[in-house]
């Protein structure tokens, strides 16, 4: 499965990177506050669900722009094409191409294309995690003296719940805030050692599927039971190093 994954990632970046380069002549719509979406999304989520098509007929597809097939297999792909839409088209770095794959207990593997970092990672459950074909080591000790963690800011959370948890992050957990606009660069951030953990506060299946798979396969935990959890759910969760996790759970309890 990696292999095929990886290549799908890999021609999926080089296409999302062309549209990058020539932003400036894509026409982009609102889907609603701060929340984007351009021909670049669509013809990218396009190309990747028709290369899984062909290399899993039986498995399922889900996109963010609106993809969908049923599953015969049990197993379905979760894309978001762009996840960081808004870093995207103001020309910012921090954005990714997120294929995930979703089974009865949940997570089973992921690809993230980070295309300006020039970045491939992968893992899965039945897998370690990988970084441009070398094994990523594990998730290091959590040190609370120089812990950070990633927060994602999105229009979709109420306002007061926002503030309760940055606050919470800065006041009763000492940690640094960091603040990235993309929940998939935001969990590789944590993969690559980075930060500690990632609060995501009004997210979706396909913000995560790939990314969670990754940090799991490095020894990270998740707050998400996703024996409660459907694909089309709002997802309020902690990842990352365990000992990070447990601090913030108070906040996704």
């Amino acid at each position: 499965m990696r292999a095929e994954i990886e290549a799908i990632a890999r021609e999926a970046g080089a296409l999302a990177l062309d549209f990058f380069r020539t932003r400036d002549t894509l026409d982009i719509e609102a889907k609603g506050p701060l929340d984007l979406v351009s021909r670049a999304d669509r013809e990218l989520e396009a190309m990747i669900a028709s290369r899984l098509r062909r290399a899993f007929p039986d498995d399922g597809i889900l996109g963010e722009e609106g993809g969908h097939a049923p599953s015969r297999s049990g197993r379905t792909w979760v894309l978001d094409p762009i996840d960081g839409t808004f870093n995207f088209v103001r020309g910012g770095p921090e954005w990714g191409v997120s294929i995930g794959c979703h089974d009865a207990a949940g997570p089973l593997f992921g690809a993230v294309n980070l295309p300006v970092a020039g970045q491939l990672l992968s893992g899965g459950r039945d897998d370690v995690a990988w970084l441009d074909g070398v094994p990523l080591p594990a998730l290091a000790g959590f040190d609370r003296r120089r812990g950070a963690a990633s927060v994602g800011l999105v229009p979709e959370a109420p306002l007061d719940a926002t503030l309760a948890a940055l606050g919470f992050v800065l006041g009763e957990t000492g940690l640094a805030l960091r603040i990235c606009g993309s929940c998939v660069a935001g969990l590789m951030e944590v993969a690559r050692g980075e930060t500690d953990a990632y609060l995501g506060l009004a997210e979706h299946s396909w913000d995560v599927m790939a990314a969670l798979p990754i940090v799991t396969a490095l020894g990270g935990a998740s707050t998400l039971d996703w024996r409660r959890i459907r694909l089309t759910d709002t997802l309020r969760f902690a990842a990352g190093k365990p000992d990070a996790v447990t601090l913030l759970r108070p906040l996704v309890a």
